[in-house]
């Protein structure tokens, strides 16, 4: 049977032509009808437009549609990707990260996690939960699947209002774990197991071994570790970032609780009291900077976006493997997933989302039991609990007081009155998303 696939937030930079490109790659998806929606005009007829093009040229079995309504688009819908922002997105983003700041709230990066991570989980979330409920009455046994940020907190909101939801939350971070174990322990990925998990963008490798042998690859890594990242060179974007960067809280998480940390020092800082202090702001302003670059020209050049077509280029986009698995019943393991804890990471409270790797079959998703996860890391993680928690009643109640809470519960915070201060002047910055809360 063909499945129909709505892609919501189509326009947006590159998760529209790279969700679509990499669907195009795929033998088991052919026949697929690709749903494309976006509410900006210019950007869907962008996508659709490119979009049309390289499925003529490379003479893909799939049917392209696109709809500025998302009724319209959810009819019918197998599965359902949501990728969305609220506004300028780099305007806001900089008053979420740089507006703590003036308030001597010490503060790293903002989109996530501390003061900047909750003002983003309030504007972007009542509209991803406007889709969701489209998504119970129009297409409710729909698989579906979240790319956006914050995604601890889109989450926990939605997976708590529609618990019935088949709603998973994906990030690109794990990624990582592929680009760098093979160099460092000197094997093909194919041949290291892992396994891995936490919160989203605060997560840490937990296991790893070589396939052929069995052996733990630990101790190897923790040998290797410190000299590899030293020398590491980012790169974004054709652009080269100096040696180590963004390594500051990276390292000093590895040395002082022995696991290797799933990302880096912008998406870690977010979350720990003391991250400031030793934080690669340098390389956090360098990636943020190009990242912006990157967005905000993405349509200048062709030669941007071409690769998504390539179809010699392996697959990018974790999704389409995931739909190919629940399509055919490939039982396989997804190695990470942003799912409701049930017993998976054991200090962890039940219901708050959580990263850990899923079984993914005809039934959808499963996340799976890390065993000995190191409670010493999970305390970390449970300072985040009463955050994710309260910045969802915050918005389901629409209360600025709940609101308050949740920053006064978040460990970055440790001034009352700059607290009240700081949040009454984003409620009033950006009142056109932030004014049902009373």
């Amino acid at each position: 049977m063909n499945k129909r696939i709505v892609l919501i937030g189509a326009g947006s930079t590159n998760f529209g032509l790279g969700t679509v490109g990499d669907i195009f790659k795929s033998d088991i998806l052919q026949g697929s009808t690709i749903v494309l929606h976006d509410i900006n005009r210019d950007a869907l007829v962008q996508t659709e437009k490119i979009t049309q093009q390289y499925r003529e040229k490379n003479k893909i079995d799939v049917n392209i549609e696109a709809h500025l309504s998302r009724k319209d688009a959810l009819q019918g819908a197998d599965y359902c990707i949501i990728s969305i922002e609220v506004g300028d997105r780099f305007e806001l983003w900089e008053q979420d990260w740089k507006i703590p700041q003036q308030y001597g709230i010490k503060q790293v990066f903002g989109e996530n996690g501390g003061p900047g991570g909750m003002f983003h989980s309030m504007r972007i979330i009542p509209p991803i939960l406007d889709i969701c409920e489209d998504i119970t009455r129009i297409c409710p046994d729909a698989f579906v699947f979240s790319y956006s940020n914050p995604m601890q907190r889109i989450c926990h909101t939605v997976t708590t209002k529609y618990p019935g939801l088949k709603f998973t939350g994906l990030c690109h971070e794990i990624g990582s774990m592929e680009r760098h174990l093979p160099e460092m322990l000197d094997t093909p990925f194919s041949n290291i197991g892992i396994k891995a998990g936490g919160l989203n963008h605060f997560s840490i490798l937990t296991e790893a071994w070589y396939k052929d042998t069995g052996k733990d690859a630990y101790p190897d890594i923790r040998e290797k570790v410190p000299e590899y990242f030293k020398n590491y060179i980012n790169t974004w974007d054709g652009q080269v970032s100096k040696p180590g960067a963004e390594r500051g809280l990276f390292f000093e998480l590895f040395n002082r609780y022995n696991y290797l940390p799933i990302t880096t020092d912008s998406h870690l800082g977010e979350y720990l009291q003391w991250a400031y202090s030793v934080s690669d702001h340098e390389g956090i302003l360098d990636f943020y900077n190009k990242y912006k670059k990157k967005c905000t020209t993405f349509y200048d050049s062709e030669e941007t976006y071409e690769d998504y077509f390539d179809m010699n280029v392996e697959m990018n986009e974790r999704i389409v493997p995931i739909m190919e698995g629940i399509h055919a019943d490939l039982n396989f393991e997804e190695s990470a997933v942003n799912v409701p804890n049930k017993g998976f990471i054991e200090y962890l409270p039940d219901g708050i989302v959580i990263e850990v790797p899923a079984f993914i079959n005809k039934d959808g998703v499963t996340g799976m039991k890390l065993e000995n996860y190191p409670k010493s890391f999970s305390t970390l993680l449970m300072n985040q609990v009463s955050v994710i928690e309260l910045t969802t009643v915050a918005i389901l109640e629409q209360s600025k007081d709940v609101a308050l809470q949740a920053l006064l519960a978040d460990p970055v915070v440790d001034n009352v009155g700059a607290a009240e201060k700081l949040l009454d002047t984003i409620l009033d910055l950006q009142s056109p998303y932030l004014d049902y809360l009373q």
